[in-house]
């Protein structure tokens, strides 16, 4: 699909009110969210998108910033004809959603918030956030398997399937240089201010063993967004959604037909 000249491919399932499922900074819109596509497809519909500089979607920018993230994601929700979409962002993912929330208020029905930051200098000490920034765009320039060495045992509990974990290490492995690239800058900012403005009803949901986005991160994101819910998956890791797929896809799916005109 063209999305402001730029392709932005997407993987779809299923029929009912419009999921719209969202990566994070690595990896793909089919790699991160099968366990909804093939979990949630019985009742709704559900897209889960490459984002720009990701699996099958064009490069944007390095400088593109979470505002032309957020505006392409807004773009792709209009261009697929979707009328106000649960949003669902992982990591990254969930800082576009927040942004477009500030930028597109009217888009989406519902936002669920997955692992997410309110940015990595909204969530996030300086230090730490310097070191990120600067960890990605070392890696951006090393080999794939150096990328996946480096960022694939953040992002599952020790406990999680080896199987399920390598399929995600091969996904990681496919990453844009320059994508990446462009996708670490956007992270690295805060966005604490626009979180008081998220007026649609917000779930969010935090792996209980997640080294990347701890109860340090969630905690403060839900205490500003008026009314929102925290769902807490004990022994989940960062990809909580896969790490704990089922009880993942029971607390969406509540969620969603909660809020689900009709």
């Amino acid at each position: 699909m063209d999305v402001d000249g730029r392709r932005m491919a997407y993987a779809r399932k299923g029929e009912g009110s419009p999921v719209v499922l969202v990566h994070g900074y690595v990896g793909d819109g089919p790699s991160t969210w099968s366990p909804q596509l093939d979990g949630l497809d019985d009742q709704f519909d559900v897209v889960a998108v490459d984002l720009p500089g990701a699996g099958g979607s064009d490069d944007p920018p390095e400088d593109y910033g979470i505002e032309g993230f957020a505006d392409a994601l807004a773009g792709f929700v209009s261009a697929l004809g979707l009328e106000h979409p649960h949003l669902v962002g992982l990591s990254f993912g969930g800082m576009i959603a927040i942004e477009l929330c500030r930028r597109h208020p009217d888009v989406p029905t519902t936002v669920t918030l997955v692992g997410a930051y309110a940015g990595w200098r909204g969530s996030l000490s300086a230090h730490e956030a310097d070191r990120r920034l600067d960890q990605a765009m070392e890696l951006s320039r090393l080999a794939p398997h150096e990328l996946v060495e480096a960022l694939l045992p953040t992002m599952f509990a020790p406990s999680a399937d080896p199987g399920v974990v390598a399929a995600y290490g091969e996904a990681l492995a496919r990453f844009h240089p320059s994508g990446f690239r462009a996708m670490a800058h956007a992270c690295n900012v805060d966005l604490r201010d626009a979180l008081s403005a998220i007026k649609v009803p917000t779930l969010l949901i935090y792996g209980g063993a997640d080294s990347r986005a701890s109860s340090e991160v969630s905690s403060p994101i839900h205490e500003a967004i008026s009314g929102s819910e925290l769902v807490v998956l004990g022994g989940a890791g960062h990809l909580c959604n896969v790490d704990a797929a089922d009880s993942f896809n029971t607390a969406l799916r509540r969620f969603v037909r909660q809020h689900t005109p009709g």
